[in-house]
């Protein structure tokens, strides 16, 4: 007897306790709220520690020992560090960043206008991705050993040591240069004309997915190989059940894990790799807005973009253990089991 008809025999008459998580829920979240907490810390005190001097930069070498006492009173650098950085704490949970020290403009509003580039070409790079990663696990695993297997391994190879920047360049000199099918650089917003839109964020976002990509490949693959040599799908398949349904409905279930795992981690490597990416094709992003702040050690700035990009890398991680927890039903039975 396979362990699916066991496992059916024994659930056989008994009824289903419906899955709650709140309790490995709350765990993640206290989780991601100390890593914020830590995080938002250490950021504040690097830019505090930096020695950058606002009175200094803006008011030039003519200030006064006056001037510089009034601006410093003015932005508040003549508290204490601790309270600092409670206050600016406490403004970024209201929404409110603080202003730059050079334009006076809110960061939050400066972030507001950078930060849908990001979210646009990070949300395409990752359906990217998903789509390519996917579809080459799946077909890895289920020719395992083939030339296709060994073709995928050998490509997600090549493309995991890649550099984004790299492709970046080789995708502007074919389609924009040669070819001249795609812009080169700049951005259009979704909302004004999403075919332009998706004109100039196609080639970003697909020099950005790759290595994902790769990553979310050779997980899939190795854990669906592993999946179906188990029990319960040799015995869905002696039941006659569809190959597609078996795979699809049931191993790609448990064998996702490892894949959603990596697409988590690579998060934070697309929003690293933006800066690049951005100064090549020309993007106002969060990236570049960082880039130019800490070339004029526009502090607010800096810690404004560094938190709510941790913030970002933070929900997603969230969401993603979530699923994991969603996907795993080890874990929904050890959760039962506690209460």
């Amino acid at each position: 007897m396979t362990a699916l008809t066991a496992h059916l025999a024994r659930t056989r008459g008994k009824a289903v306790r419906p899955a709650r998580l709140p309790r490995s829920l709350g765990r993640v979240l206290a989780t991601a709220g100390t890593v914020f907490l830590l995080s938002s810390a250490l950021t504040f005190g690097l830019g505090a520690l930096s020695g950058a001097n606002p009175a200094a930069a803006v008011l030039g070498e003519t200030a006064t020992p006056a001037d510089i006492a009034r601006m410093n009173h003015q932005f508040g650098l003549d508290r204490p560090l601790w309270e600092q950085y409670v206050s600016w704490l406490g403004h970024a949970f209201t929404g409110d960043l603080g202003r730059s020290w050079f334009t006076t403009v809110p960061v939050a509003t400066s972030i507001r206008q950078a930060i849908p580039v990001d979210l646009s070409i990070a949300g395409l790079a990752l359906l990217i991705a998903v789509v390519l990663g996917g579809a080459a696990g799946v077909a890895a695993a289920l020719r395992a050993g083939g030339r296709l297997d060994r073709a995928v391994t050998a490509l997600c190879a090549l493309l995991g040591t890649l550099p984004g920047f790299v492709v970046a360049i080789a995708l502007v000199t074919v389609f924009s240069l040669k070819l001249g099918w795609l812009p080169s650089g700049g951005y259009v917003p979704l909302d004004m004309d999403p075919a332009q839109w998706l004109r100039y964020t196609v080639m970003p976002a697909f020099a950005l997915s790759l290595e994902a990509a790769a990553a979310i490949a050779r997980q899939l693959r190795t854990s669906l190989v592993g999946t179906l040599r188990e029990n319960y799908v040799t015995g869905a398949v002696m039941r006659g059940l569809p190959a597609r349904r078996v795979v699809f409905g049931h191993a790609l279930r448990n064998a996702a894990g490892p894949a959603l795992t990596a697409l988590g981690m690579s998060v934070p490597m697309l929003l690293g790799g933006a800066v690049v990416t951005q100064q090549i094709f020309a993007l106002p992003g969060l990236a570049q807005l960082t880039l130019q702040s800490a070339e004029q050690h526009d502090i607010p700035v800096i810690q404004g973009t560094l938190l709510v990009t941790i913030a970002v890398v933070l929900v997603v991680n969230v969401a993603v253990n979530a699923a994991l927890l969603a996907l795993n039903p080890a874990a929904r039975r050890r959760e039962v089991t506690r209460r």
